[in-house]
């Protein structure tokens, strides 16, 4: 028993080369323990300041009579262990070795973790990141990427020395004003160690770079991102441009199919290719044209705005990543227009779309069909209608609104575009007895 009224040792417990130590002062330092504890045996780890108050720690022996040796020792002297003059209340630790003394983040190592601060994922290049960080030597491989701490890199140097140099330099230090978007105030680099020592990097783009191997394939998709962003007058990053738009399709109570979206978008130039896709539980579709410019004229006549009166299908406008999407020539939810061969064509469509339609009706899609005009109405069931406007049905059966038509907006009446050719009469009705026309 100890001289302070409590006892120091826990005589139930089994015997383990690990001695937890504790009512330690605060900050206690690893030469303190090891000053403590080497009359007895040699220290193989220690691990300090741990609990709540920090005033706790683990001694590991490299032998178990030694831990026993120091516990049987302080149980029977009338003298207790100290450290800066506090008792230090001792007993076997339930762990039989110490494990992780130093985190990861603190082992040394020749690949660097770097935490940017203050930025979002576009703001820093990875051409910035390799400027600032090979000031210290050959860098050789560079991984960006977000996670819930913001956004992130591991940078690869020869070895650890290198690295190290890179972090002592740069951990909470900032990257020059000049390298950075104006609108970015701050940002600050935290820097630990990682784990990895041979990044894994697959081809080259915006987001990875292997410096060490000049014949790595690149992925021209992901290159786009090399550029600075954009910033406009209010100060906003704008949004990259792209001859590929991502159409986000809301308030869905009639079917949205490839001919509709090809009717809707071939008004502002050639559609090359379509896709629909489900995703998040809602509709989206990729729309290629051939340039950037007809792309950008598309989306911003056609944001917000609805395909069907009502504020049915409302269609949201961005620009997509892609700039050649990979699609089937022809699906229920994919079209590539740029194949002229119809044999092709015929070979992806499927045996119930190549179904003949009842007698007196028109199809819905002809296969031969190569070119439309750039705008009419979108087959639907208008009064007085007797043909079958389409072979898919649509959301929930639900007959299309009369007059509806593709491009309106709630509260807007529809915009149609005639062309030469096209039924249609003065207000977008159809000739009597005739089903809309999209030409031939």
């Amino acid at each position: 028993m100890s001289t302070s009224g409590q006892p120091q040792f826990r005589y139930t417990q089994t015997p383990s080369k690990v001695l937890h130590l504790r009512n330690l002062p605060w900050e206690c330092t690893e030469e303190e323990l090891v000053e403590l504890c080497k009359p007895f045996g040699k220290i193989v780890n220690t691990k300090c300041n741990v609990g709540a108050n920090r005033n706790q720690a683990f001694v590991e022996f490299v032998d178990l009579n030694q831990a026993i040796s120091m516990v049987s020792y302080y149980a029977s002297s009338s003298e207790p262990a100290q450290v800066r003059g506090k008792t230090v209340y001792i007993q076997y630790s339930n762990r039989h070795e110490i494990v992780n003394n130093k985190s990861p983040g603190d082992t040394p190592g020749n690949v660097l973790l770097v935490t940017i601060e203050g930025v979002e994922a576009n703001d820093v290049t990875i051409e910035t990141i390799h400027l600032v960080f090979s000031a210290f030597g050959f860098v050789h491989k560079i991984a960006t990427f977000e996670k819930a701490a913001g956004f992130q890199a591991l940078i690869q140097f020869t070895d650890a020395e290198t690295a190290s140099s890179a972090r002592n330099a740069l951990d909470g230090r900032s990257i020059p004003r000049y390298l950075l978007p104006d609108h970015v105030t701050s940002c600050h680099l935290r820097i630990s160690y990682s784990a990895h020592t041979d990044l894994n990097i697959k081809f080259q783009s915006h987001r990875s770079r292997d410096y060490t191997n000049p014949y790595l394939p690149v992925n021209p998709t992901a290159m786009e991102g090399l550029m600075q962003p954009v910033v406009g007058p209010d100060g906003k990053k704008q949004e990259p441009q792209s001859n590929v738009l991502l159409a986000s399709i809301e308030n869905m109570q009639y079917a949205v199919t490839v001919d509709v979206l090809y009717t809707v978008f071939s008004a502002f130039g050639t559609v090359q290719k379509i896709a629909i896709f489900e995703k998040n539980g809602g509709t989206q579709a990729l729309i290629q044209y051939p340039d950037v410019t007809t792309a950008a004229v598309a989306k911003e006549s056609l944001e917000g705005h609805c395909i069907y009166d009502g504020g049915y299908c409302k269609l949201h406008l961005s620009y997509s990543r892609h700039t050649d999407l990979n699609v089937k020539a022809y699906s229920d939810k994919s079209r590539d227009y740029t194949i002229s061969d119809p044999s092709l064509l015929a070979t992806q469509v499927p045996a119930a779309m190549q179904a003949q339609p009842p007698a007196g009706q028109v199809p819905a899609w002809d296969p031969n069909l190569q070119a439309r005009p750039p705008y009419g109405s979108v087959p639907g069931t208008f009064p007085s209608q007797t043909y079958q406007a389409s072979l898919i049905p649509t959301y929930v059966n639900a007959a299309t609104p009369a007059g509806s038509s593709p491009y309106s907006q709630p509260g807007v009446s529809s915009m149609r575009m005639p062309q030469p050719g096209v039924n249609v009469r003065p207000g977008g009705a159809p000739v009597p007895g005739q089903p809309p026309y999209y030409g031939q």
